[in-house]
């Protein structure tokens, strides 16, 4: 029988297979296994049924085959067959096991002759067959049949290639006899996966139904067309003796006496046949396997050992211990009090590395969101000088003020203050919401007791809503401070004194800057028409006093540089067909930005990046576009007025004096609102998860009920628990098979070259011709020449054959030939 000990890993591992596909892991067992390729008519089917030794295939015109058939022989006393889609289910007829291949096809594939690469598991136990595992698969069409697709043809192909492309996969290529076997498409596929031949076994059926006068001695041999595992030849049972119900066993005898009564060979007689090809794929796929042992004992152990740590907490787990019960819930306020605190303080473990969050993102709202938002609140210049020129003709009243009045200074300063009170509370908000994102993003870990995660969620976020109430009322305090008392003795004030001189100083320091490198960073160009080559991308430095980009970040090749002047920001609406965010540069005097332009789209990955942008931007003096109301655009579209120089001196008094205060506001406000979020939220929220968020737990209501697993953990501690076990006692088996069985040496190399173009062998004068035409073979009275495998290949080599020497795995070069000289004149046994 062979290996035996390989035998029983046969069905132990399709049992594991079937398991682990069952319990959802992906085990990744690739069990080694025979695929059937061959083309339409070759007798597939038929070998398969002779292996089985019962009738259950379709038989029919057309592609028969439509879905893969992964049929798993083995070895047993009784006889049954059973469906992986119909577990429990034995079927004993076999005219039902053919019925339900049908309706299983047809389910799929539909009644219209197409395929399907889902296959079908059936396994077949009887006390006639070795164990084995073969996926039969449908035969190669050239032209499609009914309402077939055109591209039937390819289709086939395409799956056949899917299973023999894999290394672990044997082919066992099928070829009939009265056919040219250089044209055979069983092996030009296998040529095209194993073009060493490695791993490619080939039948040749219908022997008895070649031209008379004719033989496939020479291919049997393995002198024509040669491969590394040689040839067996069968003799199947034709349509006139399958319509007749002729019994397998009759088949089988009379494929025996075939092959001892015909003279071409009668010598290899019992090289040749169903049983022998049966025994044959049974050693070749034992010791395939016994080849993969070590990698495929290298998987099972480190699949082993990324399960022990988890299986040996759970192999003493009791779900309904209330001490475990306090005990985790213990550990697990914890390790979310620990995590949250890295999370939000930082930390070198477990660093996020595909966005900001957390603390970052906290800090980016603080340091760039923040002071962009409070920018946006500030006049446009035109406006400012409005407001102020209305407010000194409104303080004078009547009459014609000869001095500048301090009260409209006071009256603008605090309306600009006022507006502050939006971009502080929005801040609030964003930190509010990023806090709630890391409770969540900590609160994953929590996920196998789902009341748990649920109420600590709640009670953290609860905390949170109540802090966020007393933090706005505290921004709003320090707004209202502001506005208590106009501070105009502070240290950075400019006085009415110095109010004239700003205006030179400020160009003097912008001047000084302009060589300064605010930013730089890749940037695509979006609106640059198809026409021109479409968005690209470009290397963006910008500075105090303009905006480059370079082709690339060596910033040798400058593609443009565009001057800040009279220049402003826009955001783009993300278009439904881009991924990317998008905002725009356009001039404030209705010019072209860039070449024919009027705008420069500018796009980024993400909205953080485009955040970052405009926050530089705004340092280099680039502001956000203002977004007027209706009641402002009638103002000033109707209040075109001019002022007369004195008042103009006035104005501009008042202006450069609310710039000044207006600056030290803003420096107070971006100073210390960080410093009030931090200490009435964020610093308070992560001591009271510290100190309370157990106790608050603990008053919420039961803690057994808090502490009840989820479903979906209970299921994964039992998968966890039966994979283990398997895998320990697969492992087991591998160990004990690995000392104890004993392999077949792998045939030497043969010249495969035929399949480069057809030549004539060495040993034959003659070229290679049709099997079924009607000349007869060279004589044969002399041994094959030197550096060709001997007649039948692997068979010389087998364990039972009288004359094969012990050898080791390695092969030798060339094997002599051993075939004994025929008979001068050949006579048909008696």
């Amino acid at each position: 029988m062979g290996n035996r000990g390989m035998e029983d890993l046969i069905p132990l591992v399709n049992s594991l297979q079937d398991a682990f596909s069952a319990i959802g892991q992906a085990c990744n067992l690739d069990l080694p296994q025979i695929a059937v390729v061959g083309g339409q008519s070759a007798g597939k089917s038929s070998v398969l049924e002779n292996f089985v030794g019962r009738d259950f295939l379709p038989r029919g015109s057309g592609i028969v085959t439509r879905r893969p058939l992964v049929l798993q022989l083995i070895s047993s006393t009784a006889e049954w067959a059973e469906f992986l889609h119909c577990k429990g289910k034995k079927f004993t007829d076999f005219d039902e096991v053919r019925q339900e291949i049908e309706a299983e096809t047809d389910r799929v594939t539909g009644a219209n002759k197409g395929i399907s690469p889902v296959p079908i598991n059936l396994r077949v136990f009887s006390p006639h067959v070795l164990n084995l595992t073969l996926i039969d698969l449908p035969g190669i069409t050239k032209v499609p049949v009914g309402d077939q697709p055109a591209d039937i043809e390819q289709q086939i192909r395409d799956m056949i290639m899917q299973f023999i492309s894999r290394e672990s996969c044997l082919i066992l290529a099928v070829t009939p006899a009265n056919t040219d076997l250089a044209n055979s498409d069983a092996l030009k596929l296998s040529k095209d996966v194993d073009p060493q031949g490695l791993r490619t076994i080939g039948v040749i059926t219908k022997l008895d139904l070649m031209d008379e006068g004719t033989d496939a001695r020479d291919v049997l041999e393995n002198k024509l067309l040669p491969l590394r595992r040689g040839y067996i030849g069968v003799v199947n049972r034709s349509q006139k003796d399958i319509d007749g119900r002729k019994d397998i066993k009759a088949a089988l005898e009379a494929e025996r006496k075939f092959f001892l009564s015909h003279p071409s060979y009668r010598h290899m007689a019992d090289k040749m046949g169903t049983p022998r090809l049966q025994k044959v794929l049974n050693e070749q796929l034992t010791n395939h396997i016994r080849d993969t042992l070590p990698a495929f004992r290298s998987k099972l152990q480190s699949q082993l050992l990324a399960l022990d740590k988890e299986a040996e907490e759970y192999r003493g787990y009791r779900p309904d211990d209330p001490s475990r019960k306090t005990k985790q819930l213990l550990q697990m306020v914890q390790q979310f009090s620990v995590d949250f605190e890295k999370r939000i303080e930082g930390s070198g473990d477990q660093v996020d590395t595909v966005e900001l969050s957390g603390g970052a993102k906290i800090n980016r709202i603080f340091h760039e969101r923040f002071p962009f938002e409070l920018v946006k609140m500030e006049c446009d210049d035109k406006e400012m000088r409005r407001e102020i020129s209305y407010a000194i003709k409104n303080i004078h009243g009547i009459r014609t003020g000869l001095f500048t009045p301090d009260m409209a200074f006071e009256a603008i300063v605090k309306k600009q203050i006022i507006k502050l009170k939006q971009p502080c509370v929005k801040c609030v908000d964003m930190v509010i919401q990023e806090l709630i994102n890391t409770v969540r993003q900590c609160s994953t870990k929590l996920e196998i007791f789902p009341m748990l995660r649920e109420e600590t969620e709640r009670i953290v976020t609860s905390h949170i809503r109540d802090r966020e109430n007393r933090a706005k009322d505290q921004v709003l305090l320090l707004i209202d401070i502001q506005l208590s008392y106009i501070n105009t003795n502070h240290e950075d004030f400019i006085g009415f004194a110095n109010a004239q001189q700003r205006s030179s100083q400020t160009n003097k320091s912008q001047s000084s800057a302009g060589n300064q490198v605010i930013r730089k960073g890749w940037l695509t160009i979006n609106n640059i028409s198809i026409m021109k080559g479409g968005a690209k991308e470009y290397w963006f430095v910008l500075t105090a006093e303009s905006l480059s980009w370079f082709k690339d970040d060596e910033e040798k090749e400058k593609k443009y540089m565009l001057p800040l002047d009279n220049l402003k920001v826009r955001d783009v609406e993300k278009s439904f067909m881009s991924s990317k965010h998008i905002f725009c540069i356009f001039n404030t005097e209705s010019r072209n930005v860039y070449k024919d332009n009027r705008t420069l789209e500018l796009a980024c990955d993400s909205q953080d990046d485009v955040d970052s942008w405009k926050s530089s931007l705004l340092r280099a003096g680039v502001y956000p576009e203002k977004t007027t109301t209706v009641e402002s655009e009638t103002t000033t579209t109707s209040d075109n007025f001019s002022m007369d120089p004195q008042l103009e001196r006035k104005v501009e008094t008042i202006r450069n004096l609310v710039d000044s205060y207006m600056a030290i506001v803003n420096k107070c406000i971006r100073d210390l609102m960080p410093k009030t979020i931090m200490h009435l939220m964020i610093g308070n929220v992560k001591e009271f998860i510290n100190a309370e968020l157990l106790a608050q737990l603990y008053s919420a209501g039961d803690q057994n009920a808090l502490m009840d697993e989820s479903q979906e953990q209970a299921q994964r501690r039992d998968e966890v628990l039966r994979t283990h076990q398997a895998l320990k006692e697969a492992l087991a088996i591998i160990g004990d098979i690995s000392t104890s069985t004993i392999t077949t040496p792998m045939p030497p190399p043969v010249d495969t070259s035929w399949m480069g173009g057809r030549r004539s062998p060495p040993s034959s004068p003659t070229a290679p011709r049709r099997m079924s035409s009607g000349q007869r073979p060279a004589p044969r009275g002399a041994p094959p020449p030197p550096n060709r495998p001997g007649p039948l290949g692997p068979f010389n080599n087998s364990a039972d054959s009288p004359q094969a020497p012990s050898r080791p795995n390695r092969a030798p070069p060339s094997i002599p030939s051993r075939r004994p000289p025929p008979s001068p004149t050949r006579q048909a046994p008696p």
